[in-house]
């Protein structure tokens, strides 16, 4: 067997989008609305622009150490909310330019972290947590009793391991993946918000751990949306940002605003109404069971959604649309399966022809189009764990195979283009090296030091422009 191919068959078992530690320290076991508690004591806090996004705040006791921070544009006169981001490639920023609407609407601080990113290992996603909130605490406002961790992807798994290892965090908002590998559904001391595109590969991998968090006592939601492997849209954030608040007033940390339950009624019957006329019972009974979740303890009204629920459970039309589901996904398995054999067997002209096939059919706005929005990312990926691990072997010939074949199918990915540089650059061509660092730089890419500190770009220092990169680097 060919060494790229037991390669195929070892990363196809995990995701390359976690933190490279498995073994993660074992757990233990307001629309504005007034928040009741106190602080966390704070001598001298620091004063900082209010609605605006400041992109690098430097960690006191720690120089290397940075994050992004919106306060809210009603200011940090009193202890609020915060949420701490863990953008999956350390940009701190990026979460918080989405987000910052959301943050005025509930009045949360935002914090981004600059350090942790994919990659780092569990001692270091420890040491930044604790730079991070050691500084964050001393020179901000903070309710102690409602800090938050959110984050997409790879940071998924970061923003749940702080939750674990950290009594002081009582909810946890995670999108494109889960917990950390080998953790199980327990018994958390910490409520849990699972979002997923349904075009994200990940997407069935978060159905069933919200079904293992079924069996637990673990207070948990799963919020769908339109979409892929990406964060989610803000309108799709905003339910995991009044979920929060609902948490905070079962607990009795916040008023209880029978105006704000009463605004959320009003939307999600409206949502409701919508899917039922479309016809889309699966959908509606998700919507149902999520507004049970939230609304459980706050209103009576959790009533009229208990009842739908079990009246779109038993129609004919809903199992046969359940049905029609759980087929897809058997069928999604199964050409996951095929794919593996043509990993080691397939031609390019096996995989132009499939990628180019699933990518037509992605586009289609239906149950089906979704799947095949999330068999175009489950290759990105594999491309990706393949390429990365033959690139790291130095394995060149086979990694051009599939670095190529990551770009045909994932042609907006920085990361593509940024492994096609290494390549051209073993290959001593500075001309092409330069042109797929610019591409990767059109596509996100924004790693400075990454591309500074890249052997085989150093040793073509003075025949690549890097100027010229670092220039639109900036403009992006």
């Amino acid at each position: 067997m060919k060494t790229y191919q037991l390669i195929i068959l070892v990363t196809l078992f995990f995701y390359s989008i976690s933190c490279a530690n498995k073994n993660p320290a074992s757990t233990e076991n307001e629309n504005n609305v007034t928040d009741t508690t106190t602080s966390t004591t704070v001598a001298v806090p620091d004063s900082f622009e209010v609605g605006k996004i400041i992109s690098d705040v430097t960690c006191k006791t720690d120089a290397s150490q940075s994050y992004a921070l919106y306060i809210p544009s009603k200011g940090n006169k009193e202890a609020l909310p915060v949420i701490y981001f863990f953008d999956p490639h350390a940009d701190g920023s990026l979460p918080l330019n989405k987000y910052k609407a959301l943050a005025d609407e509930y009045n949360f601080i935002l914090i981004g972290s600059n350090n942790s990113k994919n990659g780092n290992d569990w001692s270091t996603t420890e040491n930044i947590w604790n730079t991070l909130f050691g500084d964050t605490q001393k020179r901000l406002k903070i309710n102690s009793n409602r800090i938050y961790t959110c984050s997409f992807s790879g940071g998924a798994k970061v923003a749940s391991y702080v939750a674990l290892n950290h009594n002081s965090i009582k909810g946890v908002i995670v999108g494109g993946a889960g917990l950390p590998d080998e953790t199980p559904a327990n018994n958390f001391n910490f409520t849990f918000t699972i979002i997923a595109g349904e075009g994200d590969m990940n997407m069935t991998d978060l159905v069933a751990l919200n079904n293992e968090l079924d069996k637990t006592q673990t207070k948990h939601r799963i919020i769908f949306f339109d979409g892929k492997h990406e964060w989610s849209p803000e309108n799709i954030m905003s339910i995991a940002f009044e979920g929060l608040q609902f948490d905070a007033m079962r607990e009795k940390l916040i008023t209880q605003n029978n105006s704000f339950i009463n605004n959320y009624i009003v939307k999600s019957k409206t949502r409701i109404n919508n899917l039922f006329t479309s016809n889309n019972f699966i959908k509606a009974e998700h919507e149902c069971k999520l507004s049970v979740n939230l609304l459980e303890g706050l209103t009576n009204e959790v009533n009229w959604f208990k009842e739908k629920e079990a009246a779109l459970a038993n129609s004919a039309e809903y199992k046969k649309q359940l049905q029609a589901q759980q087929n897809l996904f058997n069928t999604e398995q199964n050409m996951k399966a095929a794919y593996m054999q043509q990993f080691q067997n397939g031609d390019i002209n096996y995989w132009t022809k499939t990628i180019t096939d699933l990518q037509t059919k992605a586009k289609a706005q239906t149950p089906e189009g979704a799947m095949y929005q999330r068999l175009v990312a489950y290759l990105s990926l594999t491309f990706y764990s393949i390429s990365n691990q033959l690139i790291s072997n130095n394995q060149n010939n086979e990694a051009k195979y599939f670095v190529e074949l990551y770009k045909m199918d994932d042609p907006t990915n920085s990361e593509a283009w940024y492994f096609s540089a290494i390549l051209d650059a073993r290959n001593n061509d500075p001309k092409a090296t330069e042109n797929d660092l610019l591409k990767a730089v059109e596509n996100g890419f924004n790693d400075k030091v990454r591309m500074e500190q890249q052997p085989e770009f150093q040793q073509l220092a003075t025949e690549i422009d890097f100027s010229k990169i670092e220039t639109k680097m900036k403009n992006q």
